[in-house]
């Protein structure tokens, strides 16, 4: 009997990570297997130090479809280990699927084409950038099927779109094109070739000092959450590794000297 192929296929190149999502058949929709991947993907390229940066999209037609109601309607118990945490952990599997890409240390580039609904459009909600091609089709589909959507979307989508726009989007599940979710503020822009955009925006960002694109995406994610003087000191705490270190000298005389950097990874 024929192994299943990989659900993501993970795939690293000049500090740029590849993240596949490869059920195509299925226009990558979501089983079990598929939220169980993305999880070992994330902790994957998380663990990586020669990772500066992430592409995140879908092999074949979507970049995903949302939940595999037919996978999950077939074998019900599947739902109860969705919701199953680890102990102290502040996700559930269903989450940490999604919200592991927030918690990389590096920067997550989503290339969205095709669907990306429900589950499918929370995953990509969580990454630092999102490229959508003009005719994407992106949705907060959950309501449609009795539920709400809860794989994360209350600390991405709540802080991504106005308040008005975000309950619009979730009462109706109705479904925007990649042109008016860059209006809604949903993606970052549009691209006629998202995933070739991703791709040269990784390159860019690959170039950086590894340890700085480190300390700008942690600062990026906790600031938000702190008061005035308490990011302010997260500023501070950041800045003093990279001050006079090794990859932020060479930043220093690459400018200088009118060259390309070249940076060491961290240990």
């Amino acid at each position: 009997m024929s192994e299943s192929p990989p659900r993501v296929i993970v795939s690293v190149d000049a500090g740029v990570a590849d993240v596949r999502l490869n059920r195509p058949d299925k226009r990558n929709g979501l089983d079990l297997p598929m939220f169980e991947a993305l999880v070992a993907a994330g902790r994957q390229v998380a663990a990586d130090p020669k990772v500066r940066v992430v592409v995140l999209h879908g092999e074949g037609k979507a970049f995903c479809a949302g939940l595999d109601w037919g996978a999950f309607l077939a074998a019900p118990e599947i739902g109860q280990k969705l919701l199953a945490r680890e102990a102290g952990a502040a996700a559930n599997l269903a989450q940490l699927a999604c919200w592991i890409w927030a918690e990389v240390p590096v920067p997550v580039i989503a290339a969205i084409h095709g669907a990306a609904i429900g589950g499918g459009l929370q995953l990509a909600l969580a990454c630092d950038v999102r490229l959508a091609a003009p005719d994407a089709q992106l949705a907060v589909m959950e309501l449609r099927y009795g539920l709400i959507p809860d794989m994360s979307a209350s600390k991405t989508l709540l802080r991504l779109v106005r308040a008005d726009i975000a309950r619009e989007l979730m009462y109706t599940a109705r479904s925007v094109t990649g042109e008016e979710a860059a209006r809604l503020g949903l993606v970052t822009r549009v691209e006629a070739d998202p995933l070739a955009a991703a791709r040269e925006l990784a390159r860019t960002i690959a170039g950086q000092s590894p340890q700085a694109i480190r300390a700008a995406k942690a600062l990026c994610n906790e600031a938000p959450e702190l008061d005035t003087a308490a990011a302010f000191r997260r500023e501070t705490e950041l800045q003093l590794p990279l001050l006079g270190g090794e990859n932020q000298m060479e930043a220093v005389r690459a400018v200088l000297e009118r060259r390309a950097p070249v940076f060491r990874d961290p240990e």
